[in-house]
């Protein structure tokens, strides 16, 4: 049987698609038969409803408790705009805001007729 669960907030997104794999495979263990099945179902429902519940929990708290934060990270430089050769990502090193984004160009038109 499929329960339902109330919907997560867009970044949650890893956790419930965890939670949809132990629920899913706890459903597949329901149609089994064997005499394991029952326990290995309900084994991974608590883990999905009991334990991922407590990570979600805490990485909540934690994301509130960085978002409060406005101090710049004391291992970030003032941007120069250049990288040196010694970085791989400016993004390590430097606060400046990342280059804007381009966007794909579209693909050709193509010819909407029946194919023979």
């Amino acid at each position: 049987m499929r329960r339902t669960t109330a919907p997560r907030p867009a970044y949650d997104g890893v956790l419930a698609a965890l939670e949809e794999v132990l629920t899913a495979t706890a459903d597949f263990h329901d149609g089994l038969g064997q005499a394991a099945d029952p326990y290995i179902a309900r084994r991974l429902r608590y883990l999905a409803d009991e334990h991922l519940r407590v990570i979600r929990t805490d990485l909540s708290e934690t994301r509130n408790q960085l978002a409060d934060r406005h101090a710049p990270h004391p291992g970030r430089s003032t941007c120069t705009g250049e990288v040196p050769s010694t970085e791989q990502e400016r993004s390590a090193v430097c606060a400046c805001p990342p280059p804007p984004r381009t966007l794909p160009a579209p693909p050709p038109p193509m010819a909407t007729g029946l194919r023979r």
